[in-house]
């Protein structure tokens, strides 16, 4: 990769759109160039804009329960945040979630690695910015855009199933902490999408919510979105698995089990937990 490109690119991008890469940026990497993921929220747009030859690395959570990684990726070396092992591996590319470059990414640009961090998502419109600046630096902006295209076909068949239902569902999401998710979340999102009401975001909620026992006891939901119960990590944070004011909404007649590895964050898979809830609308109503 020549030194002309700019030694870090990081995506800006907000509800309704994004920056894209710079005039500096024209160089782009090589459409065959080694890309690694160093976290599990990058694996997920990797996978959906590098081609799998291109790809050197995938997070070293990609064989943990919380991944959606397909089985052939499961074979690739295995990158993490550490310098050392990131320059080890020699990528063209080095690809970080939100945030999480930090140090890490500092000290490869200035060995001469180039590192692109993603933009933090909380909706699908932030997940197609994400899409379009990855596409643009890697040099795939048709690999980017006909994801994009996926994404928008699909929310469009959520609309219609939605649109033919009788009523919207009140909808709450319970995590394993025990928190909860309310407006401007990805899970909010998702939910709407679907066609159902976030009934924590109605009570005022906004963000992403910590563990209330006394919130949990009052909350009324038609269904009860979990995740991370199943294939999350265990730890001395999961309340929700052992305090006993959730156990109600885990013994919830209408409660749906998200798979993790959906939406460890706002990713290409987000979608897929949508229409996972959209499916758990319809067998409620359909036993209404």
């Amino acid at each position: 990769m020549s030194s002309v490109i700019t030694r870090r690119v990081v995506a800006c991008i907000s509800a309704c759109a994004s920056v894209m890469a710079s005039p500096a940026l024209a160089q782009e990497v090589t459409a065959h160039a080694g890309i690694a993921s160093a976290s599990l929220c990058a694996d997920a747009y990797v996978l959906a804009v590098v081609p799998m030859e291109s790809i050197a690395a995938l997070s070293w959570q990609v064989d943990q329960p919380v991944s959606s990684a397909p089985p052939w990726s499961r074979g690739l070396p295995k990158a993490w945040p550490d310098a050392a092992r990131l320059l080890e591996l020699a990528p063209d590319l080095t690809v970080f979630g939100a945030g999480e470059a930090g140090r890490t990414g500092r000290l490869l640009e200035q060995s001469g690695r180039d590192v692109f961090e993603l933009a933090w998502a909380d909706d699908f419109d932030a997940v197609r910015g994400n899409l379009r600046a990855l596409g643009s630096v890697l040099g795939q902006p048709d690999r980017a855009q006909s994801a994009i295209a996926e994404l928008d076909a699909r929310l469009a068949a959520l609309a219609r199933r939605a649109s033919g239902r009788e009523q919207a569902p009140r909808m709450a999401y319970l995590s394993a902490s025990g928190g909860s998710a309310g407006a401007g979340t990805y899970v909010d999102a998702a939910i709407a999408a679907a066609g159902g009401i976030n009934v924590v975001a109605e009570r005022g909620a906004a963000g992403w919510t910590r563990s209330d026992p006394e919130f949990a006891l009052t909350l009324e939901a038609d269904i009860v979105l979990t995740s991370f119960f199943i294939d999350g990590y265990a730890g001395t944070f999961n309340r929700a698995r052992r305090h006993a004011a959730y156990r109600r909404l885990l013994d919830h007649p209408d409660r749906a089990e998200i798979p993790a590895g959906l939406w460890p964050c706002a990713g290409p898979r987000l979608i897929d937990a949508a229409e996972l809830i959209a499916d758990a609308i319809d067998a409620w109503e359909a036993d209404r």
